[in-house]
């Protein structure tokens, strides 16, 4: 045997055992969050990120067995970007709606609060009937509407501050769009410093958000009114966005969210950052 065929012969032995140790390695998961949504995800003054959502992916990919990085992006523009590439999995408060679903892939859900409302202690808007009162509107719409219609000479020419492309905002067009002047804002914090400012009468997000929100320096004055809605137009509750053809990926993630539900991890995960229990049912 020759010098040369023995080396291409250890090259190839050498070659073979690489091969099960690369078909091995985990899959690399780029996920994105929005780093401004309390107790979701939030940014730390050191610019590290914080929240629900950052303990829950970190545990997630650890059961899928997958290598995951994280990084920050804004909001309205996170499903253009998750389809340009730009990373590949959303886990940001994002509802998984009918409207969404059309552009992206979601897992099952991983947490549920509702919408509501905020306004300041000092509002007559304060005392809005149904306080914290669940009107699902995937199941029982007709009677979600029929609050709706309850709450509409209230709030008649009222400006209520919401975050753009965010399912509150989607919400407000459906069913109260002529009867409020729905004001967009980028972040959330945005509208909370609006409404502390008197330049909103009333703000719309999660009932988590908002419960969160109220409790932060400067925002004393904030207080959660009116009814909380769920379902229909605001979606099954919190999900991963994937891209479309990532229907494996959507897979693992599932099993782990299963996982995480059955062990009561995301229940943990609730107690410390909700005060209560996110767990879809």
């Amino acid at each position: 045997m020759t010098l040369i065929r023995k080396m291409i012969l250890a090259l190839a032995g050498l070659a073979m055992l690489a091969a099960p140790a690369a078909a091995q390695a985990p899959q690399t998961v780029r996920f994105a969050t929005e780093g401004a949504f309390r107790p979701w995800n939030w940014t730390e003054p050191d610019g590290t990120l914080a929240g629900f959502e950052i303990e829950l992916y970190k545990d997630l990919c650890a059961r899928a067995k997958l290598n995951c990085t994280m990084q920050a992006q804004a909001f309205d523009g996170m499903i253009p970007a998750l389809n340009a590439g730009k990373f590949d999995a959303i886990i940001a408060g994002m509802s998984a709606t009918p409207k969404r679903a059309e552009a992206i892939l979601f897992t099952m859900s991983y947490g549920s609060t509702g919408q509501s409302f905020a306004t300041l202690k000092s509002s007559p808007l304060a005392n809005l009937p149904d306080k914290g009162k669940l009107f699902p509107l995937a199941t029982d719409e007709a009677a979600a509407i029929v609050e709706v219609e309850k709450l509409k000479p209230l709030l008649k020419g009222k400006v209520i501050g919401v975050q753009s492309s965010s399912i509150a905002a989607a919400f407000l067009d459906k069913y109260l769009k002529g009867v409020v002047d729905i004001r967009e804002y980028k972040t959330t914090e945005q509208h909370d410093l609006d409404l502390a400012a008197g330049r909103v009468d009333l703000i719309m997000a999660s009932m988590a958000y908002l419960t969160t929100a109220a409790s932060k320096p400067g925002n004393e004055d904030m207080v959660i009114t009116g009814p909380r809605f769920q379902g229909g137009i605001l979606g099954k509750g919190s999900a991963i966005g994937l891209r479309k053809s990532d229907t494996a990926l959507k897979a693992k993630l599932d099993d782990a969210i299963r996982s995480a539900v059955a062990d009561g991890t995301i229940k943990k995960l609730s107690d410390k950052y909700f005060g209560y229990d996110v767990t879809p049912h």
